[in-house]
């Protein structure tokens, strides 16, 4: 499965370059029916792809660009966005001095040996491919899409994905529910829609709680101002909740002393020090599970009557 990754995921690995470098090697990926990667240099008006070899060009045609295109569920900003950017493909042939490639076929491939075997629960990587009020977009293997909703990303709450993500980066996920046979941007039932989830690979409360200790003083970034309290983030899937202050507002960084952890509560109690603006966000997570497959997910301390769990059947 090591080979159905997002796109890039090939490029950079030498097996690809000897794939790739002279019109021998192409033919041979004929034969073998390999997937390789080059970055894709034109989108023309007709919207095929082109790839420059340096010694021949290749030539992705429109309808071989993506699942979907050809019946209009995918849309063909799928292949504008794609110029400057690696994409993958099978060599099929040779005419008029190019060499034909078709992403799609690497596409149905890639659903049919790996997409179609995940459940809810498999650990997978992904790659940001764009950020949206509600969620962000990924590509979880050669250029196929799925959805990251918000409230899926982390425990702490959010008010836009940028605020965890940037497009480009790669990140695990989990496959949260898959709905097979289903159309639109999915691909007319070839490509099942995938729904991932995030929260559940960046630890526990208590996990996360254990970096802390009451009478520290430590940074955070406010997530929300209510009239009982204001909540500070202090990791992903861990927020306090601070003595109310004047002059403060949601997204300010923040310095605050820790004067309480109730882990039966699931609680820490905080005291601003200081607010800043324009707060430093940190893309490296530490994943606490980073392979494999779970089943279920419990956030909840032992102790807590708050019950705060993912089901994944």
């Amino acid at each position: 499965m090591t080979e159905y990754l997002p796109e890039g995921g090939l490029i950079i690995k030498d097996e690809n370059t000897r794939s790739t470098e002279s019109v021998r090697a192409l033919e041979d990926c004929i034969a073998s029916g390999r997937t390789v990667e080059a970055i894709c240099n034109v989108c023309d008006s007709d919207h095929n792809l082109i790839v420059d070899f340096g010694f021949i060009k290749g030539f992705v045609p429109r309808n071989e660009g993506a699942i979907g295109i050809e019946d209009g569920t995918t849309r063909d900003i799928a292949l504008i966005s794609r110029v400057n950017k690696p994409i993958c493909f099978k060599v099929t042939g040779f005419k008029n001095d190019m060499v034909l490639l078709s992403r799609k076929q690497a596409q149905i491939e890639c659903v049919n040996e790996y997409i179609n075997a995940l459940c809810p629960g498999d650990i997978i990587p992904s790659k940001i491919t764009h950020l949206e009020q509600f969620g962000c977009f990924v590509d979880i293997a050669r250029g196929l899409p799925s959805l990251i909703p918000i409230d899926a990303i982390s425990v702490s709450r959010i008010s836009h994905p940028a605020d965890r993500f940037r497009t480009g980066q790669d990140v695990l996920t989990i496959v949260k529910s898959i709905e097979k046979n289903t159309g639109g941007v999915f691909g007319s039932g070839i490509f099942p829609k995938i729904t991932l989830s995030h929260k559940e690979l960046l630890g526990t409360w208590e996990q996360n709680s254990t970096h802390f200790c009451v009478g520290e003083t430590v940074s955070g970034i406010i997530r929300s101002v209510e009239s009982y309290g204001i909540f500070v983030e202090l990791l992903p899937n861990l927020a306090g909740l601070a003595e109310l202050r004047d002059n403060v507002a949601v997204n300010q960084a923040v310095s605050v002393y820790i004067k309480a952890i109730i882990p039966e509560k699931m609680k820490i109690k905080l005291i601003i020090v200081d607010s800043f603006d324009n707060p430093t966000i940190n893309y490296n997570y530490k994943y606490y599970i980073e392979n494999g497959r779970i089943d279920n997910w419990l956030y909840s301390t032992e102790a807590s009557d708050k019950i705060i769990q993912t089901k994944f059947n």
